[in-house]
């Protein structure tokens, strides 16, 4: 079964969070609440609060029954992609259409930034887990590091998160994404502990600059640094990093083609031990395709870190094709 040509899924990608992931798509490239210094897709082209269908359900439903029925089981299918999921206004709608389908795990991946819309917290009761992150321990250093929608301060977003946790009767995993120099150190980060202890999700995972950020200037801690600053945290705390990434587990080798991969990494950049990973393939058919579709213009390499990254060229929908 033909499973390429998919508009709003991509992957399934490795995830350190979520083992392999199924990403849905739900808003257009890249349209957010904030637009923060270290997102791995770029500056935020429609910084906004309008919530509306910008991707209908009905279209993704049809492309997940085609991608189920091709036997590539994902651990989670996870809701997030190019911005911010909680604008589409179907969100709600299309979990429960999701849940009707499968038994595969939901997962929304979030800033957290809308929570504090009982609507919002609403369309969001259905999912098993939900992941939003809180970056920042006072309002100056999230306008620093997150640039929101100037209609979100950060005792609303604070507010919020910790009202939907209190509310949501699944789990949630909060990120914390520290920057060197700025909010990893140990006085800002007692800060954002203390907005944590508000919030009381299951499990807090520390998170740093891992693929190529959107400014130049956003630079990640070390492990050592990490390992440092976690006793600062309440409750289960974990370190997420690429280490993680090794026990992701292969299924049986798939069938992807060209336009799966430019759909991975479009949304996010890959190493090509990513892509294998993520869509099942054999590391040298990965790095076989990553090779021709650099020769074609329409992917290229960014070292971050001593790693080497592969982007597409430009924001792609699964058919290759510009958008």
């Amino acid at each position: 079964m033909n499973t390429s040509n998919f508009r709003h899924l991509y992957g399934p990608v490795p995830s350190r969070r979520l083992g392999r992931s199924l990403g849905i798509d739900l808003v257009p490239f890249k349209t957010c609440t904030y637009d923060c210094v270290y997102c791995q897709l770029g500056r935020t082209t429609n910084k906004t609060l309008e919530r509306k269908e910008y991707v209908l359900v009905s279209e993704v439903v049809q492309e997940l029954e085609r991608k189920l029925a091709s036997g590539d089981i994902p651990d989670y299918i996870a809701l997030g992609g190019s911005g911010e999921p909680t604008l589409n206004s179907g969100i709600g709608d299309l979990i429960q259409k999701v849940k009707d389908l499968t038994d595969i795990p939901v997962a929304v991946l979030t800033n957290g930034s809308l929570l504090w819309m009982r609507d919002v917290q609403d369309a969001l009761m259905g999912a098993d887990v939900v992941l939003p992150s809180v970056d920042a321990g006072d309002e100056n250093l999230f306008r620093y590091v997150n640039r929101p929608h100037k209609d979100i301060s950060f005792e609303r977003m604070v507010d919020g998160t910790a009202a939907f946790t209190r509310r949501f009767p699944g789990e949630v995993w909060l990120e914390v994404l520290l920057l060197g120099g700025v909010t990893g150190i140990r006085a800002e980060v007692e800060k954002i502990a203390a907005a944590i202890s508000r919030i009381v999700p299951v499990r807090v995972q520390l998170n740093t600059v891992s693929r190529p950020p959107a400014e130049t200037f956003a630079f990640p801690l070390s492990p050592n640094q990490m390992f440092a600053l976690k006793n600062f945290f309440p409750g289960r705390v974990e370190i997420i990093n690429e280490i993680a990434l090794h026990g992701v587990r292969l299924s049986a080798r798939s069938r992807a083609g060209d336009a799966d991969i430019l759909a991975l990494l479009s949304r996010r950049p890959c190493t090509f031990q990513d892509v294998a990973n993520g869509l099942s393939i054999h590391v040298t058919e990965a790095l076989k395709r990553l090779e021709v579709l650099i020769a074609a213009g329409k992917a290229s390499t960014v070292v971050t870190d001593g790693r080497s990254y592969y982007t597409a060229t430009g924001p792609e929908d699964a058919s290759g094709s510009s958008r």
